[in-house]
């Protein structure tokens, strides 16, 4: 079978850039991999002119709900891509990781977008800075797509999950992406790909595929480009340095390999429960994906005393590890993608030979007859122990790319960072501890190092999602060694690929950016009551200025008696008079209660719910006597896409409150979001 590259809306190889690709577990050949010879500038220009085009032309919730309904369309068909993935030599549970982990980043950048973004073709970030005294000329960040294409350089070790979680934010972003998998694998992201191109589900340039070498592409790129970069730190040192790159700044984004290391704290002890899930997750980190992971634990840090204990316990936990064809179901560790990859981690573990000893290596004592150790890439898990670590340099500079770690003493607490650091730059470091003042003080001493720190311990290791873990929500990256970049991190990996601008001008110029209201801004007051408006009738700027109230001293006491809130500053006289308020005050919850009942419209409307309310905050306070009055102001409408079964479609409207007083001070301001209904002949 052939695997061609996908590009300029086409399926294409040339032939003489051939590459034959073989399983893992047998050696048998299996592919063909026909790479492209020229063209990579009509495959940028496709990229930007005919995918980015059409991208741009979305709104960001029509890009997510594409996300939404390919991820549907791609778990349908996992059954295949599991079926491929076994030639790579992974299991089913490191496959899972992969497939269904990867597409569940796409339901997951669907759902953030859809939640947390409005629904434009831009994101207005951050608050309105005031830039004068007089309020009429203001500042805001907007963040726009780029006009050019994403290029994803991709390791072999996660040929789905690496592919999908790249591509997730930047199609939500609008910015088209060209994937350049791992040679090795690329066959399982090719079938991904095929799927993608086959669902129709993407508009025609949001996705090309490049198998093989990518020739001069990098001399195509331009300033609106970015590069993301995934695998070993010297390729990525190399392709950062590139003339092209530092000519033009183009962005890029680099996630390396890294010397990841796992803490036993000083007060675990053998007996704790720690101490167990400790044991378990290095060893599951050596095991999983046959270690070829660039999460994976290198350094394992123990106590002096328990250097032993803890190694013993992980060399039983390896010799009982079922390896072999992953295909099998009772097999846990597979082999690796091949046997170039399987010599490059000997060749690793011969140089750390020169710091350690072996303590576990080989495969003597494992049961080695379900596969065969030579036809295949399969290499046996080793264990090496390093005595004198804070002297050592290879330890902390080789990583062995396989089932390989290494397990190093600490004499004291105080040594813990230091050897931590001397990894220069981790993607994720674990502490297992459950003395409250150690994990305060480690996580301080190993954040400048790491992009991300797992504690467990037995409160969470139940549901602990483990050290290996990348998760959609939260950022994966590191500095240093790791890349110094990141990706992940929720909406800010979207973020990476739009350009932030700051826009200065008057509250209307900003009002007619962001389509946004800005205080300040032209507001439009209408006859009609804004809660009679349906979602469509209702625009941004349209307000409600109300009657006017005063408060009274039976207000603050049947309020106080309603909430059983007898707060001091709001009964007693003598005391209020020696607060910071110098008198008693009314109530806040009341002020904004009050205020509610001035703006509403009581009788049955297009507004079906209050759902929330945000950025709340006091101003000035109220007392007896003082009258207050209301401005209710459409902010921002947010359009949701109603499902099949809603009786109710509605958008989301967000007013701007501004509660004032009888000498126009502010009282009060707070954002007020209500459930507005859609006309149902446009629904």
């Amino acid at each position: 079978m052939k695997i061609d590259s996908y590009v300029c809306g086409a399926w294409r190889g040339d032939g003489d850039k051939s590459v034959t690709l073989n399983s893992a577990v047998d050696g048998k050949e299996l592919f063909t991999l026909n790479g492209l010879a020229s063209g990579f500038d009509d495959v940028v220009e496709y990229g930007r002119q005919v995918g980015g085009v059409s991208l741009r032309q979305m709104t960001i919730h029509e890009r997510a709900n594409l996300l939404k309904k390919l991820a549907a369309h791609l778990m349908s068909k996992k059954e295949e891509f599991y079926r491929l993935s076994y030639f790579t030599g992974a299991t089913r549970a490191d496959s899972w990781i992969d497939i269904e982990g990867g597409i569940g980043t796409l339901f997951s950048y669907s759902s953030m977008a859809r939640r947390a973004l409005a629904n434009e073709r831009f994101i207005v970030e951050g608050d309105v800075e005031p830039l004068s005294a007089g309020g009429s000329f203001l500042g805001q960040h907007i963040l726009t797509s780029k006009r050019g294409v994403s290029f994803h350089i991709n390791a072999f070790n996660f040929p789905v999950w690496g592919m999908l979680e790249k591509i997730a934010p930047s199609l939500i972003a609008g910015v088209p992406v060209i994937v350049k998998p791992g040679t090795v694998t690329s066959y399982l992201t090719h079938a991904v790909v095929k799927e993608i191109i086959a669902s129709g589900i993407l508009p025609n340039g949001a996705i090309q595929l490049i198998c093989g070498g990518v020739g001069d592409l990098f001399e195509h790129l331009d300033e609106q480009d970015s590069v993301t970069f995934t695998g070993s730190a010297s390729t990525g040192k190399m392709l950062r340095s590139h003339p092209n790159i530092t000519d033009k700044n183009i962005p890029f984004n680099m996630e390396a390999d890294s010397l990841n290391a796992c803490i036993l704290a000083p007060d675990v002890r053998p007996d704790s429960p720690e101490f167990n899930a400790f044991v378990k997750e290095v060893h599951r980190e050596m095991t999983t994906k046959a270690g070829q992971k660039c999460t994976a634990i290198r350094r394992i840090f123990v106590p002096r005393n328990l250097v032993e204990t803890v190694s013993e316990s992980l060399k039983q936990r390896l010799l009982r590890t079922p390896i072999g064809d992953p295909a099998n179901d009772t097999v846990r560790m597979g082999a690796l993608v091949g046997k170039a990859q399987r010599q490059d981690v000997l060749d690793s573990v011969e140089k750390l030979l020169g710091d350690c000893e072996s303590l576990m290596s080989g495969w003597e004592g494992i049961d080695t007859s379900g596969f065969s150790t030579d036809k295949g890439a399969f290499m046996a898990p080793c264990l090496l122990y390093c005595d004198t670590p804070l002297t050592s340099q290879l330890v902390h500079e080789v990583e062995a790319f396989g089932p390989v770690s290494t397990l190093m003493p600490y004499d004291d607490f105080d040594q813990i960072g230091d050897l931590v650091a001397r990894g220069r730059g981790s993607l994720v470091s674990s502490l297992f501890s459950y003395d409250q003042e150690n994990i305060h003080r480690l996580v301080h001493e190993m954040a400048p190092y790491n992009g991300r720190i797992l504690v467990n311990n037995r409160e969470s290791m139940k549901e602990s999602t483990g050290h290996g873990s990348p998760l959609p929500s939260l950022v994966h990256g590191g500095p240093g060694r790791a890349g110094g970049g990141e990706e992940l991190g929720g909406l800010r990996a979207v973020k990476h690929y739009m350009q932030r601008t700051a826009v200065q001008g008057s509250p209307n110029a900003l009002t007619s950016v962001t389509r946004e209201y800005v205080a300040g801004a032209d507001r439009r007051l209408d006859p009609v009551h804004p809660f009679k408006k349906y979602f469509e009738d209702l625009q941004v700027g349209d307000g409600l200025t109300t009657h006017r109230r005063t408060i009274t001293e039976a207000d603050i006491v049947n309020f106080g008696c309603l909430s059983g809130d007898h707060f001091y500053a709001h009964f007693d006289e003598t005391s209020a008079a020696d607060s910071l308020f110098g008198q008693r005050v009314a109530h806040g919850y009341f002020v904004i209660s009050a205020a509610a009942g001035m703006f509403v419209e009581p009788s049955p409307g297009p507004v079906l719910a209050n759902y929330g309310l945000d950025n709340l905050r006091f101003i000035n306070p109220a007392g007896i006597g003082d009258t207050i009055q209301v401005e209710l102001t459409v902010k921002r409408k947010v359009q949701k896409t109603p499902r099949p079964d809603d009786t109710h479609p509605a958008g989301v409207i967000v007013w701007d409150v501004k509660v004032t007083n009888q000498h126009y001070e502010v009282v009060a301001l707070y954002e007020v979001l209500t459930l507005v209904a859609y006309r149902q002949s446009q629904v």
